[in-house]
């Protein structure tokens, strides 16, 4: 049986739960971000429904699992819940946490994490595995912060309140495991975006979808995709639904390219085929019509080759355009790219056929 001990954690205290937490409970749990990530929290939530919480805490301890409230260690305030479901046959546990709105931004979900982990660890536990949406950044974020590695997606893992299924973000962190922060390979923008003042640059997330799929359909920017093929609508909705989860795992970062002045969506942006023991990236661009002709892809390669090269361990930023693709080449060589080779028959084209790709690069600068 896992101990019930109260956890120190910093600041904070890992106590077993009270009736007096019920009530900031409730109010928590109103919250819009609880609602939506974590499915099994009842809608409304009632006094009723934290009082059943207590019995449900106390079956995960009579199960050999562990269920805190994490409270403040000076005042005693109830801050969020915190547990430990019992070790599965293969001797692996899970850890998951709700934390109130009024305690987020302060590092409680993490600290509150590392604490109950490496308590378990001292109980005998060999792998501590935490899940969250594809959309929780924030949780993966404290994944990463309390020492857990990214593992991968368990595809439809969640069942939603709609009815569907969602993809879970897998971490996992070993007894054997350092359990130093793990910093995320490509940070995030300064602010949140770039900008010259002319068009901004914004991370690609659900709300693009849309979007990002008209852009992708025209038949011209089709002919320059790789494989040369228009996306299936549904396949263009999880491409922006996980592309914050992939930034923040380092494989590639998507943005959305749009007007300074407005904020409209004029085109799609993005650094892929990240290979880290290289420290490249390539990058791929593409505007809607009404934007062409205004240097908008050009401020665009220009703003994320340089935040590439001076705010991440990328050294050589790489793009590739068709021989016959004028006008990307002119992209590439105002934003500061220099042609470097053509590689004949590297990519896919109509019918079984292979293209040609011109290569392109821009280096960082010797000692910057």
């Amino acid at each position: 049986m896992f101990p019930r001990d109260v956890i120190p954690a910093g600041s904070l205290l890992l106590r077993e739960t009270t009736p007096t937490d019920l009530e900031p409970m409730v109010k928590a749990c109103a919250d819009p971000l609880i609602v939506r990530f974590i499915p099994s929290v009842p809608v409304p939530y009632t006094l009723a429904d934290a009082s059943s919480y207590l019995e449900v805490a106390e079956r995960t301890w009579g199960n050999g699992g562990a269920s805190f409230s994490v409270t403040d260690a000076a005042t005693g305030e109830w801050l969020g819940n915190i547990g430990l479901k019992p070790s599965d046959p293969r001797g692996n546990a899970e850890v998951g946490y709700l934390i109130a709105p009024w305690a987020r931004d302060r590092g409680v979900a993490t600290a509150a994490t590392r604490a109950l982990t490496e308590r378990a660890f001292a109980h005998g536990v060999a792998r501590v595995e935490l899940l969250a949406d594809v959309e929780n950044l924030a949780s993966q974020r404290v994944a990463m912060a309390a020492g857990f590695g990214r593992e991968g997606v368990r595809r439809a893992a969640e069942p939603r309140r709609d009815g569907t299924r969602g993809d879970l973000a897998s971490f996992a962190r070993l007894a054997t495991d350092s359990g130093e922060r793990v910093r995320p390979f490509l940070p995030a923008l300064p602010g949140g975006s770039l900008t010259d003042g002319v068009v901004r640059l914004t991370p690609l997330g659900p709300d693009d979808a849309d979007d990002y799929h008209a852009l992708q359909s025209l038949p011209d920017v089709v002919a320059h995709s790789v494989p040369p093929e228009a996306p299936d609508p549904d396949d263009s909705e999880r491409f922006c639904r996980e592309a914050g989860m992939r930034w923040l795992a380092g494989e590639r970062a998507e943005l959305a390219v749009r007007d300074a002045a407005t904020g409209a969506f004029a085109g799609h942006i993005q650094l892929s085929g990240v290979i880290p023991p290289l420290g490249e990236a390539m990058t791929g661009y593409s505007m809607l019509p009404e934007f062409r002709g205004r240097g908008f892809a050009s401020r665009a390669v220009d703003l994320l080759t340089d935040w590439a090269l001076t705010r991440t361990p990328l050294a050589r930023i790489v793009a590739g355009t068709s021989p016959e693709n004028t006008a990307s080449q002119r992209v590439l060589e105002r934003a500061g790219f220099t042609r470097e080779a053509l590689l004949h028959g590297r990519l896919p084209g109509p019918g079984g056929t292979r293209l040609d790709d011109l290569l392109w690069y821009r280096a960082r600068t010797a000692g910057a």
